[in-house]
């Protein structure tokens, strides 16, 4: 799509004493297009340093005088590094050092795309970025060449700057002003072909790495809004549960508090600091009344979970069965940033300040709540230490509106961890039941039919926010099986469900964490019953070339086959998903079965074009830790209506000592525009991880984590 664009997609704002500033348009036609030419003909106050377009729906690009690039991002960063892959498509067009390229988040608009999530970001980013840089740098191009009367075609660009054959140069901020101003390039504003590419491509360190590790990144916590005071939650002990009576006099009269507010999810206090909000929240005497999960624990879960799976129906006549069921528990993001907003509510407006990956749907839901018109809340999206897929809720901002209102002051609201844990969104709970059929040495038929919790909507009342996961959509008809990757004759699947109220939420890579890793380990099961090396089994089965291309790299670069001392494995699974394929490859030390450890990590990635395989490392690295947290230790029990886990102490995720000793991933070359990659490496490390403890402990695990 990105390709098609015409040059009358992109619209340019030529101002008088001001800068070149370009747009294109995110995911709209020519008609979107061409109206959004006709609205800039509005007029506009002029800025020395930015100018911004009408149309909100614009990617924008801007040239200041002080030759910074500066495009405000329809997206977030929660530490997926898409803000350093667009830098680096912009730097590629324009022919900019990286360096002078900014890209600050931009706040929730009125319309357009500024979702994050699906894995979609720089494959949605990667033709509109690029068009819009190549037409930037056309432009300033021209004017140098109308400044110094020499053809355009003999100028060439670098280091954002345009140098002349004589070795005349200009900075790009220097030609903005008459840049801005050419309708009519001199050259040609195509993107440059991917073999002349020396930015996309290139292992770079993330341009934000810097402020990160030295404290300089600004997150939400660090926010030092006007009259804005610490605010913490007292919580009800169960899921859902209500205060029946609250006594504040204590909290009231200690120093530095200035309000104890009720609200639905419990009672706050704004105070001085977090210290003496923390104090007085613990002063505060409640009576809760329990949630209606007080009478569940996990064991009820599971049974009612086991109970909603669809049968599988009748298998082919003559054919042999191997059959499996799996559980996997509810797992928290825990994003090493706690949920933290900051909200100033007035009786006309509101601003809202907090990471977002839905700011526009989060902008109207706030509206809502607190009752005022979509036009008079304004949304500051900020980067946010992790999301996972949490982000994609906003319950924090929310709650901090109402609490700002209710307090009449601005309020900087933090979740602690055992906030979060306890009362956040979760990965929800699921049963999968699985039957391959063969005969005659081959899969002829295959079904997965499974069915997870969805969240009833009495869980967060009117408030409620809605649901962005796949799996809340399941009861409404089959789930197809993710086995289409395998030539297994009839593939089929259905899903049910089990309605709790409890907060759900995307968690990364959504149902492909349990679907996939559930298929892999049958796969390698076929392949024992049918007397068949794992890896050799997949390379006859396997439906795609890209595929079977990773499966390969990681059975050859991890010497699959190896021999290993008792009690050690090798285990292998693989993925495909948004336009993208992987393979990973894991090494286990399952001596002491109870205490298992991943030594070695092999991943293989076919994303496309991979704009930086420095980020898409990471990025990958981050799936095994999730594979291995997930298959291994991490979950959360159901206590009589109660999260137990309340921190990372007994949240059990990986730690450091628990990372492989050795991780490679090895990126696939290709020219192919991006496909997905932020979600991508987790099924398949998971069912890897989860396939090397079968074997290396002669078992069958069927419930995830292992240590429930």
């Amino acid at each position: 799509m990105a390709r098609q664009l015409s040059r009358r997609k992109f619209v340019v704002y030529s101002l008088a004493a001001s800068t070149l500033t370009v747009a294109a348009p995110l995911g709209c036609d020519a008609t979107t297009a061409e109206g959004a030419e006709a609205a800039d003909s509005a007029p506009r106050r002029p800025s020395d340093v930015l100018v911004t377009g009408t149309d909100e729906e614009m990617l924008v690009l801007e040239v200041t005088k002080a030759n910074k690039v500066v495009v405000r991002l329809p997206r977030v960063e929660v530490g997926q590094g898409v803000t350093t892959a667009v830098a680096m498509m912009i730097a590629e067009e324009l022919d900019a050092r990286l360096a002078d390229v900014d890209i600050p988040l931009a706040d929730a608009r009125t319309k357009g795309n500024q979702f994050t999530g699906g894995s979609s970001s720089v494959s949605s980013l990667y033709g509109p970025a690029r068009e819009l840089a190549a037409l930037a740098r056309a432009k300033l191009v021209t004017a140098a060449a109308r400044r110094w009367r020499l053809p355009a075609r003999t100028l060439k660009t670098r280091n954002t700057k345009v140098i002349a054959p004589d070795g005349r140069s200009a900075t790009f901020g220097s030609l903005t002003a008459s840049a801005a101003r050419i309708t009519r390039p001199a050259v040609s504003s195509k993107p440059k072909p991917a073999s002349r590419h020396r930015v996309i491509g290139k292992a770079t360190t993330r341009i934000d790495a810097r402020d990160i590790v030295t404290g300089k990144a600004v997150y939400a916590g660090d926010l030092a809004v006007a009259g804005a005071k610490p605010t913490v939650v007292a919580r009800p002990p169960t899921l859902g549960g209500k205060a029946l009576s609250v006594d504040s006099r204590a909290a009231r009269a200690m120093p530095g508090v200035h309000a104890v507010v009720e609200i639905a999810g419990g009672v706050a206090v704004v105070a001085d600091s977090f210290h003496h909000a923390f104090t007085a929240r613990d002063a505060l005497k409640i009576t809760w009344a329990p949630g209606p999960l007080a009478p569940l624990s996990d064991a009820a879960i599971r049974s009612r979970l086991r109970a909603a799976v669809p049968r599988l129906g009748t298998p082919p006549r003559g054919s042999t069965q191997t059959e499996a069921e799996f559980e996997f528990a509810f797992v928290s993001h825990a994003p090493m940033e706690v949920l933290t907003a900051v909200a100033d509510v007035r009786a006309t407006r509101a601003e809202i300040w907090f990471s977002s990956q839905t700011p526009m749907y989060a902008r109207d839901s706030i509206a809502s709540a607190v009752g005022l018109p979509e036009s008079k809340v304004k949304v500051h999206v900020v980067r946010g230490g992790g999301s996972f897929g949490r982000r994609l809720n906003h319950d924090a901002a929310i709650e901090a509106a109402l609490i700002s209102k209710a307090a009449r002051r601005p309020v900087k609201l933090m979740w602690s961890r055992a906030d979060d844990l306890q009362h956040g969104r979760m990965r929800p709970a699921s049963h999968h039941r699985i039957r391959a059929s063969h005969a005659r040495g081959r899969v002829v038929a295959f079904t997965h039919a499974m069915a997870s919790v969805t969240e009833a909507f009495e869980a967060r009342g009117p408030s409620a926010q809605g649901r962005v996961t796949r799996a809340a959509a399941r009861a409404a008809g089959p789930l197809p099986s993710d086995s289409g990757l395998y030539n297994f004759g009839r593939v089929s699947g259905d899903s049910g469900s089990v309605e709790l109220a409890m907060p759900l939420g995307a968690w990364r890579s959504v149902d492909s964490g349990t679907m996939r890793t559930a298929e892999e380990i049958v796969v390698d099961e076929v392949a024992r019953s049918l007397g068949k090396d794992p890896v050799a089994f997949r390379r006859t089965t396997l439906r795609s070339k890209g595929v079977k291309a990773v499966l390969d790299k990681v059975a050859d670069a991890g010497d699959w086959g190896r021999a290993l001392p008792d009690g050690h494995a090798q285990g292998v699974a693989v993925h495909e998903e948004y336009g993208s394929r992987v393979a990973c490859l894991v090494e286990i030390d399952a001596a002491d079965p109870e205490n298992p450890r991943v030594t070695k990590v092999v991943m293989a990635a076919d994303v496309g074009t991979a704009v930086n395989p420095r980020g898409l490392e990471a990025q990958l690295m981050g799936a095994a830790i999730d594979g291995i947290s997930t298959v291994l230790t991490a979950g959360l029990h159901i206590d009589r209506g109660a999260v137990r886990e309340s921190s990372y102490a007994d949240f059990a995720y990986a730690r450091q000592r628990h990372a492989p000793l050795r991780f490679e991933a090895h990126i696939m070359p290709s020219r192919r525009e991006p496909g997905g990659a932020g979600e991508l490496g987790v099924p398949a490390a998971a069912g890897a991880v989860a396939n090397a403890y079968a074997r290396a402990t002669g078992t069958r695990p069927r419930r995830f984590p292992l240590n429930f």
